[in-house]
């Protein structure tokens, strides 16, 4: 997903085209601006402030004291979105380390932490063959013992199949 600073048929950068074309293909691309909206220097905090909306927590990796990335901590703290921050060394980064000094934002030292409070979780079901996949069998131990629901499941998107072991998704 990536929300656009542009109207949806602009391309901002244009060096990224290519790219936002394959969001758009395989994702999501939103906007808040009306079509033919150029690139204004004013849209940037609109969007930004509509980034930190739609997250859970704000994750700031390095940010000067009077930079953009500062506005985007303002709306975090108006909607009382949790900041975290990367540590940087004395005299780096002045914006995250006065986050830090004033308590406003935690350091990120654990990055398996933060993905494990964040990071997608699975629902436990009662479905007997989700529950068997979330142990990773080998594919063809699947197929013996549930042929028809391997190949169901894998049309529908619940599973993949990957270096012959099947993965819940």
């Amino acid at each position: 997903m990536t929300v656009a600073g542009t109207g949806l048929d602009q391309r901002y950068p244009s060096i990224n085209h290519t790219l936002i074309q394959q969001i758009e293909e395989n994702g999501l691309v939103l906007s808040q601006f009306k079509i033919g909206e150029p690139s204004l220097k004013w849209n940037f905090p609109l969007r930004n402030e509509l980034i930190v909306a739609l997250g859970s927590a704000l994750i700031v990796t390095q940010a000067d004291i009077k930079s953009g990335t500062m506005h985007s901590v303002e709306f975090a703290l108006k909607m009382k979105k949790k900041i975290y921050v990367l540590p940087h060394r004395l005299g780096e980064s002045e914006g995250t380390q006065m986050l830090l000094a004033k308590g406003l934002a935690e350091a990120v030292y654990d990055i398996d932490s933060l993905i494990e409070t964040y990071g997608d979780k699975k629902i436990s079901c009662d479905d007997p063959f989700l529950r068997y996949c979330d142990t990773s069998p080998l594919y063809t131990e699947a197929v013996n013992l549930y042929a028809q629901t391997v190949f169901e499941y894998e049309c529908l998107g619940k599973i993949l199949i990957e270096h012959g072991r099947i993965k819940r998704l």
